[in-house]
């Protein structure tokens, strides 16, 4: 299933061991002098520097818009503390400045609906065969292990936000259930309302129930959010 923000992603997750393991070797390099550390007011002000600049630097490396703002505005916020502290007043207004665009955009992001179109395509499509391609890579990393079935799979939807692609569903229809092979959101589409929207116009294309059998490692909290539920045989079922 689709990867989203409110997800802990496998992913992020290597980011933020990464960024952990970053801020040790930074501080050691920098305080480690063979004595033992100090521990006073400026040194504790300095790692709180480092501390906000490493999260800026972090959320840039995250694969979820929402998720970017959310950490980039915590390592400005961050910043700005160090700022004022230091006396440094135009560092401190770019980080209060980035605070609140973070905050109106993750404002918006709540309270602005994207339009979606569900648009029925072969297996075949251009379209689709450029999506699997392009981002084959991310694909795996969101299914690790993920086979496609082939020409097993007899109904193709793409999700269009505008009239551009955001998101691809894989799978076979048999009567009123449909077996999802792949469910697939672009980086850039990576938050709940595709699969809300899913759960909409779905029952349009007579589906009244969803299955899936896939790669779950990076996606229970989804599946759950979106109401499916595992039963015998690990197979999970949403009912619409």
């Amino acid at each position: 299933m689709k990867t989203d923000p409110a997800d802990i992603d496998y992913w992020d997750g290597l980011y933020y061991n990464h960024f952990g393991i970053a801020v040790c070797f930074v501080l050691s390099v920098r305080f480690y002098n063979g004595k033992e550390i100090p521990v006073n007011t400026e040194n504790i002000v300095e790692i709180v520097g480092y501390i906000g600049s490493a999260l800026v630097l972090l959320s840039f490396l995250m694969t979820s818009v929402v998720r970017l703002r959310i950490v980039n505005m915590i390592g400005s916020a961050i910043s700005f503390t160090y700022a004022m502290i230091i006396h440094s007043y135009p560092l401190a207004l770019m980080n209060i400045a980035l605070v609140l665009i973070n905050l109106y955009f993750l404002w918006k992001a709540g309270h602005v609906e994207r339009g979606y179109t569900l648009l029925p395509v072969a297996e075949q499509d251009p379209v689709v065969n450029h999506i699997l391609s392009r981002y084959q890579e991310d694909i795996q990393k969101c299914f690790p292990g993920l086979v496609l079935p082939g020409r097993e799979a007899d109904r193709c939807y793409l999700i269009l936000c505008e009239d551009v692609p955001a998101g691809l569903t894989l799978g076979r229809q048999a009567d009123e259930t449909y077996e999802l092979f792949l469910d697939y959101s672009l980086p850039a589409y990576r938050d709940y309302s595709i699969g809300k929207f899913l759960k909409q116009a779905l029952p349009g294309e007579g589906i009244r129930e969803l299955r899936y059998q896939g790669p779950t490692e990076n996606h229970l909290a989804y599946l759950e959010k979106m109401d499916f539920r595992q039963e015998e045989g690990g197979v999970w079922i949403c009912r619409l």
